[in-house]
């Protein structure tokens, strides 16, 4: 997929459309570090302008600082996408709660949280490419994903060890 998107909204042909996705926030650099290269990736693919990262806790910047600079960018609906693969209590109250908590500060700006990613029938194809990444690689045969490149995890065999009960 390329260029930009096809998306659709159901509202006035005026809106802009800003996207905050946002993930949990980790302490580790390069664990958050993914989510702004996925932002790229995302930006770059849909074409679409106004594109912030936020992060839920722990880390910087986090959802109210993303919506502001959405709208700081001319946005006039903020959709909130939670980079999760669950509907889990985040998605159903934590995400929600900072959403509305930052849209309270911009008035007349509307706002809503997508659904996490899912059961999507790509995400099949994602797990299983990852698979034979690993698996290429533990055979000799391939190199590390750009998930391990670089670190000391990651495509590891290792042997289970019998523990007496």
């Amino acid at each position: 997929r390329g260029g930009s998107s096809s998306w659709t909204r159901a509202s006035a042909a005026d809106d802009v459309m800003g996207v905050v996705i946002v993930d949990h926030g980790s302490r580790r650099k390069a664990s958050n570090d993914l989510l702004e290269e996925f932002v790229r990736m995302y930006k770059e693919q849909t074409g679409r302008p106004i594109v912030e990262l936020a992060h839920m806790e722990i880390a910087e910047p986090d959802i109210e600082h993303a919506f502001g600079k959405c709208v700081e960018q001319g946005a006039t609906t903020v959709a909130v996408s939670p980079f999760f693969l669950s509907p889990g209590r985040h998605w159903q109250e934590d995400i929600p709660t900072l959403a509305a908590e930052a849209a309270a500060k911009h008035p007349g700006i509307a706002h809503f949280v997508a659904a996490p990613i899912g059961l999507h029938p790509l995400m099949v194809d994602i797990v299983d490419s990852r698979l034979e990444t690993c698996l290429n690689r533990l055979t000799g045969g391939g190199t590390a994903c750009d998930v391990c490149d670089g670190t000391d995890f990651g495509c590891k065999m290792a042997r289970g060890v019998a523990v007496d009960e």
